[in-house]
This record gives C-alpha cells, sequence and structure tokens, in this order.
C-alpha cells in the first residue's frame, strides 16, 4: 500500500521538485498540499502550488491555503533566493484549478481525525506556522500522525539565512519549537544533509533533454544554481527539499542518528538556532531522526528515474 501524506509547502523552486518527485512516485498517496507564507507571500506560494499541480497533470489534487505570516513575528521572505514570484525560471501558466475551500489548517485537521490513526505522514518543506497551529489548535491529532519528515535546521552547516539559522526554522522560530517538542515522531533533514545534495551540470542538462516536466526542472536549477554558486562558490546548489520525499521512498540512501533539537526562540545572535544534540551530551530525551549525510548518486538517479517516468506519463 502507498504512505500517505500531506507536504506543507511554501513554494519555492526546490520545494516544486519535491512535489513532482511524490507525484511521480507510486509507493506515495498526496492527499493534499497545505500551503503557508514563507519563500514569498501566500498570495504567490498558493498559486505556485496550483501551477505546480497542473504541470503534474493533477488538478484534481486540492491545494489549501494556510496562514500568511508566522505565529508572533512579522513573515521574512527569500526573494533573493528564489525570485519574486519564488518559482522564477520558466514561466508556469496561470493556473486554472481553484484553491480548495477551507483553510489548511483545518485540512489537516479533519484529514489527520478521518483517517485511522498512525496513516498520514506530514511533510513539511517550509515554516512550520501551519502545523504548529493544527497542534495548538487540536492536541488530539498528534497522536494519530504516523511521520513528520520535515526540511529544516543545521548543525554542523550552521546558517543560511543567519549565522546560526537555516531559513524555515528561522522564519517561526516558535512553531518549529511547537512542533519539535510535540511528541510525534520526527525526522529532520536539515543542511547538513541537504547541501551533499547539489546539482551538476551533466544532471540539469540531462533534465532539459527530458519533456517539459524536466525542461522545468532544469530551468528552476538554473535560477537558484547563481545565488548558491555567489553564496558558496559550489559547482552546483542543494535540493533541499526533495530529501524529505527521497528519505520516504528509498531511507537506505540517507543516514544520521536519533538525537534531542530545541529550537532557539529568544537569542539575539541565534535566534531560530538548530540546537542537535549529536553528540548526546545534554541529557534530554531524543525526539528526533537527525540526518547528516546522503548518497547522493543515488538521490539524483531516483529524481531522474522519477520525473522521467512522469514526464513519459504526460506526453
Amino acid at each position: 500500500m502507498s504512505r500517505k501524506i500531506i507536504i506543507d509547502t511554501d513554494p519555492g523552486q526546490d520545494d516544486a521538485v519535491a512535489i513532482l518527485l511524490a507525484l511521480a512516485s507510486p509507493e506515495l498517496e498526496v492527499l493534499g498540499l497545505s500551503v503557508v507564507a514563507g519563500n514569498v507571500p501566500l498570495a504567490h506560494t498558493e498559486r505556485n502550488a496550483r501551477a505546480i499541480c497542473e504541470l503534474a497533470g493533477r488538478a484534481d489534487l486540492p491545494v489549501h491555503a494556510g496562514c500568511d505570516a508566522p505565529l508572533s513575528r512579522p513573515l521574512v521572505t527569500a526573494e533573493h533566493v528564489h525570485g519574486k514570484t519564488g518559482l522564477d525560471g520558466v514561466t508556469l501558466p496561470e493556473p486554472v484549478m481553484p484553491l480548495a475551500p477551507g483553510h489548511a489548517v483545518d485540512f489537516l485537521i479533519e484529514t489527520l481525525r478521518r483517517e485511522p490513526a498512525g496513516t498520514v505522514t506530514l511533510v513539511p518543506i517550509g515554516p512550520l506556522t501551519n502545523i504548529a497551529t493544527a497542534f495548538q489548535r487540536a492536541p488530539d491529532i498528534v497522536a494519530r500522525v504516523q511521520d513528520i519528515v520535515l526540511m529544516g535546521g543545521a548543525y554542523f552547516e550552521v546558517g543560511n539565512i543567519t549565522p546560526a539559522a537555516e531559513f524555515n526554522i528561522y522564519v517561526d522560530p516558535e512553531a518549529a519549537r511547537i512542533v519539535l517538542a510535540s511528541g510525534a515522531p520526527m525526522t529532520m533533514m536539515p543542511l547538513d544533509v541537504t547541501h551533499k545534495a547539489l546539482t551538476s551540470r551533466s544532471w540539469v542538462e540531462g533534465m532539459r533533454a527530458m519533456g517539459r516536466i524536466g525542461q522545468a526542472v532544469a530551468s528552476w536549477t538554473d535560477f537558484f544554481e547563481r545565488y548558491d554558486r555567489e553564496k558558496y562558490g559550489s559547482e552546483g546548489a542543494p535540493l533541499h527539499d526533495p530529501c524529505t520525499i527521497a528519505w520516504l521512498i528509498e531511507p537506505g540512501l540517507f543516514a544520521g542518528r536519533h538525537i534531542n533539537v530545541e529550537i532557539e526562540t529568544k537569542g539575539e545572535y541565534t535566534l531560530g538556532m538548530t540546537v542537535a544534540d549529536w553528540w548526546r551530551v545534554s541529557g534530554r530525551p531524543a525526539n528526533t531522526n537527525f540526518i547528516r549525510d546522503i548518497d547522493a548518486k543515488g538521490f539524483f538517479d531516483l529524481l531522474t528515474r522519477r520525473l522521467g517516468d512522469l514526464d513519459r506519463r504526460l506526453s
């Protein structure tokens, strides 16, 4: 049986690749997308989510708009990385499919209450505002979650938006703290692993030689690679968010350990820092499967196969 998932997202070029990978994979049943403000404001992220679904031939998939700001802070966005639309690169048609009725938080609550307990995995690949709000509003759903597989945080790689903090956690550290403290089973894909999943020119050109799915991925990669080349001096760009989906499909591509992770919400210089007890010195109980290593070749082989399958299905 396929694994039921809800993707909580703020698309984002790498979010788009993650969504396409999930929709291309028979191991996963995507119940819907819950959309949050993050990389760009909500008006752009919900539009981008619908455009991605239509690109993948899934205009039937419910896309719910969610929180337009963090729990208690002004929204910080990342147009400097993702462009003004959040999905700069290839120009996708204006989506025709409407937003699904109802707020994303209500969708999360209702779905987790409706589906059998322990059968729905949440995949947050943006700020954790929607998930935290759902957990606060309906504490009973926490025990019904099968797993949370999130992209966020860093330890050895430190920050990408501040010296200490990764973007998704920094945007809403209070929400991240609520989710990490919820007791739900958790796997975290931090910068420590995603920065080992770097695109290469040969892989991007291989995508470009495929159909419209591959061509869109190549165009998005061309756009956001420029930021990482300038910032890190790397040859390619990290595909952060698809690591969550790849872990659900082929967990053997990854390695990490169960440790305690806390979120700094008050530090003058360390707001949003992921305090990961990798060496288990704090004595605090483990609450997260913190991933640190990836078989990058296997990861990109998986992406190539699945995106190619999706292209062929749509041709």
